[in-house]
């Protein structure tokens, strides 16, 4: 999956609610915290909420540099198909 911006969050989503909209307002104020522009922002939630749970989940691993989120990939897929 390429980056729909290309920077990345430091948030670690392992141990978080689960919940797709806690997890984006979880995205949205470290962003926002982290000098992300509205249009950055708006770019990458809008982007998990194009397909389905695991593809945001996929999304927002993508766009947050914590080592525990690359251990996650398998878990949810990293979308190569594997």
């Amino acid at each position: 999956m390429a980056k729909i911006v290309n920077k990345t969050v430091s948030l670690t989503l392992a141990g978080l609610d689960g919940n797709a909209w806690v997890l984006m307002g979880k995205f949205r104020r470290a962003a926002k915290g982290q000098n992300w522009t509205d249009g950055e922002v708006k770019a990458v939630l809008d982007e998990c909420m194009s397909g389905d749970y695991n593809h945001l989940l996929r999304t927002l691993m993508e766009h947050c540099d914590d080592e525990d989120n690359d251990d996650r990939d398998d878990e949810y897929g990293d979308g190569d198909g594997d």
